[in-house]
């Protein structure tokens, strides 16, 4: 049976500073371009949680030398081999593992947790194909069979339902034989700053990505090894931001990044059309963020394409649900593709509780309403559960599925969570 995690209540104003570990995404590409650099590599903040020890794991696996020394992580690239590699549910280890494996010699099997099977994985699959790659299977479980070269080139692809397939192309590109070209040729394209942080990090190795509109290209060149400075993941700071926001509280992020492709990012202007007081304050050597609420009954809902943002969704219909006026998020219908169909779950979530959200083709509508007690289901999906959690705060009674499902981005959050309603 799963376990029940009673959400704390706490409808006052919450006053708090809370710490939070490095980003996810920035970890992983670090851990990708490291493994395939020329040199070593050294890591510093990088987030512990699942997603990123199943991408450590992967790695090694391959032939990847990873030491842990304190906060230090040092990376030493070696001969790529056969292995098995556990996806989990990490998009990042199942979009960005599977080009690398491309320069083994002999057969990675790539699976993962039951529902990894049904996310979507063609379109990093065919292209892999098309720049030459042996590839078995069209979904996980599949094979990447390495050779330990690949010829590379052109080719064509549509992104739409993640921009993890250009990331995870343009993260191996530079050890093809002709390089890499890539031309997105969907409708839309979710989370460009996603491949913004990709492409800033390849510049960090020294590699040059000429970008341009829904093109990529990237010529066969060195990797170099360097140091890595991780970012706070600004994404599992939302949370905790939200938390001032339902309250009419005030929430200090520390070492929160003046400049950052971090989509967490957009944070900041999203919570001040909601009626918050944001503001970026100078203390030592870094920043703070501080996010003060309004006053109670008086938070507003917001009108808003996230498509560039879709991560922070769940955040957002979250603080949705407990403001006063309607909202509509919109541009995210490639969140059905994600660790659940996040629109249905949040839609269904939030109707069980007496909300009003209505699911759209490409998003959702939310009029506020009152809501009472219940249960808040996950689906194993990291976000859902931050989510609830932030409703539970102004609904008393509320009890969150499966709480810890929260370790695959940031391991405790339970606690982190109980220590922000304790002052």
């Amino acid at each position: 049976m799963t376990e029940m995690w009673p959400a704390p209540f706490h409808p006052s104003p919450i006053t708090h500073t809370q710490r939070v570990p490095g980003s996810k995404s920035m970890t992983n590409r670090a851990y990708i371009l490291s493994a395939l650099a020329s040199g070593p590599s050294t890591i510093t903040g990088a987030l512990r949680s699942r997603d990123t020890d199943l991408m450590e794991a992967a790695l090694a696996a391959m032939g990847t030398r990873i030491e842990h020394d304190g906060d230090t992580i040092r990376v030493t690239p070696g001969e790529l081999h056969g292995t098995e590699v556990d996806c989990g549910l990490a998009g990042t280890v199942m979009r960005f593992v599977p080009p690398v494996a491309a320069f083994a010699e002999g057969p990675v099997l790539f699976d993962g947790d039951a529902h990894a099977r049904n996310r979507p994985m063609s379109t990093i699959l065919d292209a892999l194909r098309a720049l030459g790659v042996d590839v078995a299977g069209e979904t996980l479980p599949f094979t990447v069979h390495g050779t330990g070269s690949a010829e590379g080139g052109p080719v064509e692809i549509d992104a739409s339902g993640s921009s993890q397939f250009v990331s995870g192309l343009l993260l191996s590109a530079a050890r093809f034989e002709r390089g890499v070209q890539i031309r997105h040729t969907g409708a839309t394209l979710p989370s460009l700053p996603h491949i913004e942080m990709t492409v800033a990090m390849l510049a960090d190795t020294g590699v040059r990505v000429k970008a341009e509109q829904n093109s990529w290209s990237v010529g066969t060149q060195e990797i170099r090894g360097t140091h890595w400075v991780i970012e706070p993941d600004l994404s599992n700071a939302a949370p905790f931001l939200a938390a001032a926001a339902v309250t009419g509280g005030e929430v200090r992020i520390p070492h929160w990044p003046v400049v950052t492709t971090q989509p967490g990012a957009t944070m900041h202007p999203i919570l001040e059309r909601m009626g918050c007081e944001v503001e970026l304050v100078a203390e030592g050597a870094g920043h703070t963020l501080r996010v003060r609420g309004p006053e109670p009954g008086t938070l507003r809902g917001i009108r808003i394409d996230m498509s560039d943002i879709g991560e922070l969704a769940p955040t957002v219909a979250a603080i949705a649900a407990c403001a006063t006026t309607p909202s509509e998020l919109t541009g995210i219908a490639h969140l059905r593709g994600h660790e659940t169909d996040r629109l249905s779950a949040l839609a269904r979530e939030i109707n069980e509780l007496g909300g009003d959200c209505e699911e759209l083709g490409d998003g959702l509508r939310i009029t506020p309403t009152r809501m009472r007690a219940g249960v808040w289901h996950t689906y194993d999906d990291h976000r859902m559960a931050t989510a609830g959690a932030i409703i539970g705060l102004v609904v008393k009674g509320m009890e969150v599925e499966n709480i810890d499902t929260t370790s695959k981005t940031l391991p405790g959050f339970a606690e982190m969570w109980s220590e922000v309603v304790a002052q």
